[in-house]
């Protein structure tokens, strides 16, 4: 029986033929591997930014060399149901932001949208281009068992991580091309394109000729900088940040060495606030005065639309399962985790008295921040998030800690087992739907951590689905 089976009882079938090949190889040619990889990474200059923190702020996300394995049959139902929340997301933010019929229908509390921080009023009645809100979309994936998946969180207006799927598939084709001549694995490389022509897709009626594409970034110190121009150079598009642009009769154009050129379609990397600081942040120096007029007039698409953040609000998550079954008449494929509403009193209750067994979130909180790991925390840290409860229970919710599937890590000592989720890349047009084979799998590196998140800690895994 090989190390692998040893540590995990049983080879999921997927992994037979990786298994073969690792069972052949060298610990010290993998360990030298796993280096050679960390300096491709450096020299690509695949950074993160954490902000807050003394040390330096750009660092490197580390990456593991063992790859994360699905079969074409567990693909295939996790796309299915990917794309049937996505297709429900898209349906509920046209509907909040119009008719409302699920808040007549008596399925969503009015409160949810009228006093949620992420709704946008200035989008009410605004039909966006194509119908489309959520053009790129992450859907955050955890497993619990065999054939068990559940929805951790749905990332619907800026979703980030994809510029690490495609570099991670990159590097192992570089270390390891033998091991895809054993394994027939989807390919990853042309979510670039795929992302071009979605984007094309949405492009306003005001568009004339070939679809002029953008992408706003907020510049340089962004956390996700490398991203933003990374995939502007994978696209053939331009990188503009918002002085670079401007409102000229009626469009909205960006500065080019021939003069200033419209833009039809901006793929935007800048949060809502500061997009426009006629319309939103008047404080804001990174959007362009005048751009969401623009845009509610049909002269440019914005990718994704304003507004959408309220599809991925921790608290609306919890109505998800509703949400799919209102706008498509089916079951949920994939299920929700169980969620508290801290909102609700007997459900503060409950969450007060079992917090050292709960995990406990911000609702418009991300990056693992402002969350608590109830079984990882010491009583100091419980009782003072007992009193950020108390406080303001309306800005948790709280979830069981999940008995998370675990898949092996490369270290010195061999391979070790690790919690894991699985981030995939969604893309929406007038077309169809699209989703890459795999996404970003992010690993907490730490033992016994359930934290994947890189300003955490966590690293990232290549991500293959096999064929069938």
């Amino acid at each position: 029986m090989t190390q692998a089976q040893v540590m995990y009882q049983g080879l999921r079938p997927p992994y037979a033929a990786f298994d073969d090949w690792l069972t052949g190889e060298n610990p010290a040619r993998l360990l030298r591997k796993q280096h050679e990889a960390e300096e491709v990474f450096r020299l690509t200059g695949i950074t993160f930014n954490v902000y807050g923190r003394a040390e330096a702020a750009e660092r490197l996300i580390p990456f593991d060399i063992i790859p994360r394995i699905l079969s074409a049959r567990e693909w295939a139902r996790l796309a299915r149901g990917i794309e049937q929340r996505v297709r429900a997301i898209n349906a509920f933010l046209h509907d909040i932001y119009h008719r409302q019929e699920i808040v007549r229908a008596g399925r969503l509390p009015a409160e949810m949208i009228a006093r949620n921080a992420a709704f946008l009023p200035q989008m009410i009645g605004v039909e966006p281009p194509g119908g489309v809100y959520t053009h790129i979309v992450g859907i955050d994936l955890v497993r619990t068992g065999e054939d068990e998946f559940f929805v951790l969180e749905d990332n619907a207006r800026t979703p980030s991580g994809v510029s690490y799927m495609l570099e991670n598939r990159e590097t192992m084709l570089q270390m390891f091309p033998e091991l895809f001549a054993r394994n027939r694995v989807r390919p990853v490389s042309n979510y670039p394109l795929n992302l071009r022509r979605s984007l094309a897709a949405c492009a306003p009626r005001a568009t004339k000729g070939d679809p002029v594409v953008a992408v706003l970034t907020p510049g340089l110190y962004n956390s996700a900088y490398y991203e933003h121009s990374f995939l502007a150079d994978k696209m053939g598009v331009e990188l503009v940040e918002g002085h670079d642009l401007r409102v000229m009769d009626g469009r909205v154009a960006m500065r080019t060495t021939q003069g200033y050129k419209p833009i039809d379609v901006l793929y935007r990397r800048v949060d809502d606030d500061f997009l426009d600081p006629l319309n939103f942040n008047a404080d804001s120096g990174l959007g362009v005065p005048g751009l969401f007029d623009i845009y509610r007039a049909g002269g440019i698409t914005i990718a994704n639309a304003p507004g959408t953040g309220i599809a991925d609000d921790k608290a609306i998550y919890s109505y998800m399962p509703d949400i799919v079954r209102f706008y498509t008449g089916e079951a949920p494929i994939l299920q929700n985790v169980p969620t508290w509403r801290c909102n609700d009193p007997s459900a503060l209750s409950y969450v007060l008295d079992n917090l050292h067994d709960l995990v406990v979130k911000e609702v418009h909180g991300s990056g693992g921040y402002g969350m608590l790991v109830g079984p990882t925390s010491n009583k100091k840290e419980i009782a003072a998030f007992r009193d950020k409860l108390l406080a303001n229970p309306a800005n948790y919710i709280a979830q069981p800690t999940l008995a998370l599937s675990t898949v092996p890590i490369f270290t010195r000592a061999g391979l070790a087992p690790r919690h894991v989720d699985l981030r995939p890349y969604v893309l929406v047009s007038p077309d169809g739907v699209t989703i890459t084979p795999g996404g970003l799998t992010r690993v907490a590196l730490k033992k016994g951590s359930l934290v994947v998140n890189s300003s955490q800690g966590g690293g990232t895994k290549d991500t293959w689905v096999l064929e069938e």
